[in-house]
């Protein structure tokens, strides 16, 4: 692929990303079956593992944009009804409810509990059936700082579902290759009934994200 643009040549990460992006199978891919990115097919994979997708569902989707992921919910299980949020813009897909804004913040949080007519009391059930979480920070090449705030995210991302889900539901998380803490951990794998770190074929080999697979919500 050649680079035309003079500015992005000259700088070698810019140059690199668009040779490697230009020879990614998954982008070819994404490109022919209409995904708006190659991330689509990290989900995919993971669902075609554990099959925990189904029509008819509630799911929300964390770090959703572009929307690729919220895309595969809606071409194959149309009968569900997807809630998504990121801080970038998402262009609309039909069926699907979006917010921009950042997830960490109460207005983020009360829009969510209102369109899931979420309860504040503890001890009533959810209403969500996945809480699907791609979200992660900007990375600032330090890995154990970017580790932490992964974490971070992570955590938040599993105290939501934990208020959301239906008993027998479902959480999907990105992590950082190395886990959770252990506290962390413990706290999810006494919450679910199995609880999994998978590395799907889409994830690139020098990335260093993994996904926390969690089934079996018990409240």
């Amino acid at each position: 692929m050649k680079i035309l643009n003079k500015k992005i040549a000259s700088k070698k990460s810019s140059a690199a990303w668009i040779q490697r992006q230009a020879a990614d199978p998954y982008v070819a891919r994404a490109h022919k079956d209409g995904y708006r990115a190659r991330a689509a097919y990290k989900l995919i994979e993971i669902n075609e593992r554990f099959k925990f997708l189904k029509n008819g569902q509630v799911v929300v989707d964390l770090g959703a944009a572009p929307g690729s992921w919220t895309q595969y919910v809606m071409r194959d299980f149309p009968k569900s009804k997807v809630f998504a949020m990121d801080l970038l813009e998402i262009k609309s897909i039909p069926g699907v409810e979006f917010y921009q804004g950042d997830f960490t913040t109460d207005e983020a949080l009360n829009w969510l509990t209102e369109k899931l007519n979420l309860s504040d009391d503890a001890a009533s059930n959810g209403t969500v059936d996945v809480v699907l979480s791609d979200m992660a920070p900007n990375t600032v090449g330090h890995k154990k700082t970017d580790h932490l705030r992964q974490m971070v995210l992570l955590e938040y991302a599993f105290d939501f579902a934990k208020k959301a889900l239906k008993p027998g539901g479902t959480f999907i998380a990105k992590s950082f290759t190395g886990g959770t803490t252990n506290d962390l951990l413990k706290q999810i794998k006494e919450s679910f009934e199995t609880v999994h770190h998978i590395k799907p074929p889409a994830s690139r080999k020098d990335s260093v994200e993994m996904f926390i697979v969690a089934q079996g919500y018990r409240q």
